[in-house]
């Protein structure tokens, strides 16, 4: 019983602890660059990879990417909700992808659930000398 206790009171300070992290993020996604390899067989190409973490309720603005790339994002964790272009909104669970393409405008990008965290793994290929990954609307 003790230890039934300890545990619950653990899960309740990490949960806590990452409910403020989340907060002090106003509520918007963690982005990390996890992969980055030129590509040896395609000159001036170079193919990255993103983890999005996004918490309860978290968003990515509207954006862009750039004009050079390609991206094929699949659902980690959870459930996203996507718009790209003038397409539908559509929500995209675990094990589900979906692509972008050079030009496309990613309207929509946000965590389908307001009390679980979510991810997804984006995929790019792009040229290399691309510095930004990402341009929010404005």
């Amino acid at each position: 019983m003790l230890r039934k206790i300890i545990s619950s009171s653990a899960l309740a300070v990490a949960l806590a602890a990452g409910a403020q992290a989340y907060a002090a993020s106003g509520g918007k996604a963690k982005i990390s660059v996890v992969y980055d390899q030129k590509l040896p067989n395609v000159p001036g190409k170079s193919m990255r990879a993103v983890l999005v973490e996004y918490g309860p309720g978290g968003t990515s603005p509207g954006h862009t990417h750039p004009d050079s790339a390609f991206i094929y994002a699949t659902v980690l964790d959870g459930a996203i909700r996507s718009q790209v272009n003038d397409g539908p909104v559509k929500t995209y669970k675990a094990g589900e992808s979906f692509s972008e393409f050079p030009g496309d405008h990613h309207s929509v990008s946000e965590n389908a659930s307001k009390t679980k965290p979510a991810r997804l793994l984006a995929v790019f290929v792009l040229n290399t000398d691309e510095k930004e990954l990402t341009t929010d609307d404005k």
